[in-house]
């Protein structure tokens, strides 16, 4: 029977959700799962029989916090959850390892459906033309909260990318993917649940934004392209800078660490990858 290590990342203060996200993969049926709960500056407590606790003395944001749960589960097969999400169906992990059988799949995100009354966000669903929710197809990045891959894929481009912390993380992963030759899937017909947060954009967001799209930028594309990649982003949040002053001054303090602190190491992009990503309709300038 096919087994998933199971990481879920927690800062400790969400319990009830905690609880319920933990508990959807217990009830999983047709796979085996091994579940660790990663506590990013917490100890996790409370928690299931069999289901194991990882503390970080500090919170290393969220990239690091979900590599460091990878060690502390078994499978084959590795599958990442927030704590605010829950999967759906007792079916889903089961119908995700079908998909990652395929050896040519190397990254899978399950679609998210709104568990509260709200507006989803756009980032959801990981592609130009939303469409449809529940239509799967390829894409060349991901909402990170619910995403499933092989451990061999995992190893094989080296986790999550920490120096991130927070923001695009899920691109710098779905990116690396791809240019192994395999391809990213946003599975519609997979989900699970997530309540519909009323949050306004913030400086923190606006700042490791703008960072991290350099970053991107610096360890992946060539430098015409990657030129073009970072002024669609300001040329996207031009409207915001506008109305604020005080965003405009987080994000311009966003670029300049993005050329200036370490973004880990440069992997190019093989030209057939960025070939790739034209044809799946989002060229890496947008």
């Amino acid at each position: 029977m096919t087994r998933f290590g199971c990481v879920v990342l927690t800062q400790g203060r969400r319990p009830a959700e905690l609880r319920a996200a933990v508990d959807s993969l217990l009830a999983q049926e047709g796979v085996e799962v091994d579940v660790v709960v990663v506590g990013n500056g917490w100890e996790p407590s409370g928690l299931p029989s069999g289901v194991r606790g990882v503390a970080l003395a500090e919170d290393r944001g969220i990239p690091a916090g979900r590599n460091a749960g990878v060690p502390a589960v078994g499978g084959e097969l590795l599958f990442f959850l927030d704590d605010d999400a829950r999967v759906a169906a007792p079916d889903a992990l089961a119908r995700v390892a079908g998909l990652l059988a395929q050896p040519e799949v190397g990254l899978v995100q399950l679609r998210v459906a709104p568990s509260t009354p709200g507006v989803p966000p756009r980032d959801w669903v990981p592609r130009l033309r939303v469409g449809d929710p529940a239509r799967s197809s390829d894409v060349t990045a991901v909402w990170e909260g619910a995403v499933a891959m092989p451990r061999a894929v995992f190893e094989q481009i080296g986790g999550w990318p920490e120096e991130f912390r927070f923001v695009h993380e899920g691109v710098d992963l779905a990116w690396r993917v791809m240019d192994t030759g395999r391809r990213v899937l946003y599975a519609g017909d997979v989900a699970v649940l997530h309540p519909v947060y009323a949050t306004a954009s913030h400086h923190y967001s606006l700042r490791y934004g703008a960072r991290n799209r350099v970053f991107l930028a610096r360890r992946h594309l060539p430098l015409p392209v990657a030129v073009f990649y970072v002024l669609g982003f300001v040329a996207r949040t031009l409207p915001l800078f506008a109305r604020s002053r005080d965003a405009a001054r987080q994000a311009a303090r966003g670029y300049r660490a993005g050329l200036r602190e370490p973004c880990g190491p440069r992997r190019p992009l093989r030209a057939r990858t960025l070939w790739r990503m034209v044809k799946a309709g989002r060229p890496p300038i947008v």
